[in-house]
């Protein structure tokens, strides 16, 4: 599968593996708009950017992460492929991956009705769970040395996400200090929206790939076979890279309003000097996890930052409660969304066998 016709070829021909990749684009849509809303939250509300002009450019830096990250690492669905195993039947893994899939898709509409953000890298990895125990009956299709790696991301993203926001912040507040505040409104504008930028980047570096994985990896298992070491991404599949972009943008302006309102709004009022180091310090805590290989949520390291920014000025900035709310989701999802990911895998085994 190279060229965009093959792959359209092989979905027509194969009506599991069309379901698997039609709910995979659904999941990309989903995550444009509950994770990549994030991204741009900051950036919206201190009116750096109006809504149109910045979901315009999480699109292209959510692509441009996309490509780097898949020319640094190539094997995008390691994650996936490690975490659970769907045995050798090819049909019967399809059919597991794709119930793992719907369940995501659910459980992330129901976080979007609330305006609640919602990681779908955490869903992802609960659904395909779900589906796993469902497909071998028991624990035995878990790996739970990789999966531990998921409990130590969400920690790691937490506290640094938190402790990078109230750092940063503090440090542009001293080296401001003495600033006359009206003067330094361009810089921290321009500031924001190059924050906001890496920030998208960094979103499609962490999430962008690992669904454009999941798609090569529907059209591998298909086939009964493995992904290949040496399978060239970047250079035979630029095609794919923009697909996932464009969902992903689609999604981001379909439903990225709602969370734009609850990330940065809601939670902490922000000015543009808090926008601009709640941005850098969830950038930089990505490129750290992403350097030792963690597991991370672009949601957790988001929305930590902003709290840690607020809490700089005083802790009761902080509507604690919507943060309730949101490590609520967080700590529902795993149980909740893998729970469905079984259930829909028990029934579409029923359905499509």
């Amino acid at each position: 599968m190279g060229s965009a016709l093959e792959f359209w070829n092989q979905m027509t021909a194969n009506p599991l593996l069309f379901i698997a990749v039609l709910l995979t684009l659904g999941v990309i849509l989903v995550n444009g708009w509950t994770d990549a809303p994030n991204a741009i939250a900051t950036c919206v509300v201190t009116r750096c950017m109006s809504p149109r002009a910045a979901i315009l450019m999480a699109a292209v830096f959510n692509f441009l992460g996309v490509f780097v990250m898949t020319m640094i690492n190539a094997t995008v669905a390691e994650t996936i492929t490690k975490m659970v195993d769907f045995g050798g039947d090819p049909d019967l893994a399809i059919i597991a991956l794709s119930a793992a899939l719907f369940a995501i898709v659910l459980w992330a509409t129901l976080a979007w009705v609330f305006g609640i953000p919602t990681s779908e890298s955490h869903a992802l990895i609960a659904g395909l769970t779900g589906s796993a125990i469902a497909l071998h009956g028991s624990f035995a299709g878990v790996n739970g040395n990789e999966w531990i790696k998921v409990v130590y991301g969400i920690f790691i993203s937490v506290i640094l996400g938190f402790g990078m926001g109230f750092l940063v912040c503090k440090g542009v507040t001293a080296l401001f200090y003495r600033a006359n505040r009206p003067k330094t409104e361009p810089f921290f504008k321009g500031a924001q929206i190059a924050g906001a930028a890496s920030m998208a980047f960094m979103h499609g570096a962490q999430d962008g790939q690992k669904f454009m994985g999941v798609i090569l990896l529907c059209v591998y298992m298909s086939q009964g076979l493995a992904l290949p070491k040496d399978l060239d991404i970047a250079g035979d599949y630029l095609w794919l890279m923009l697909l996932c972009s464009v969902i992903m943008a689609a999604g981001t302006a379909m439903g990225g309003k709602k969370i734009i309102k609850s990330v940065g709004m809601d939670m902490v009022k922000l000015e543009k000097y808090q926008g601009f180091s709640a941005d850098i310090a969830a950038a930089l805590s990505l490129l750290f996890c992403s350097v030792f290989s963690l597991p991370v949520s672009t949601t957790h390291a988001k929305t930590t930052s902003i709290m840690g920014v607020g809490a700089v000025k005083r802790v009761s900035a902080i509507n604690f409660g919507v943060v309730k709310e949101m490590v609520l989701t967080w700590v529902l999802t795993f149980p909740g969304c893998g729970l469905v990911g079984f259930l829909m895998t028990k029934l579409f085994m029923v359905i499509f066998r």
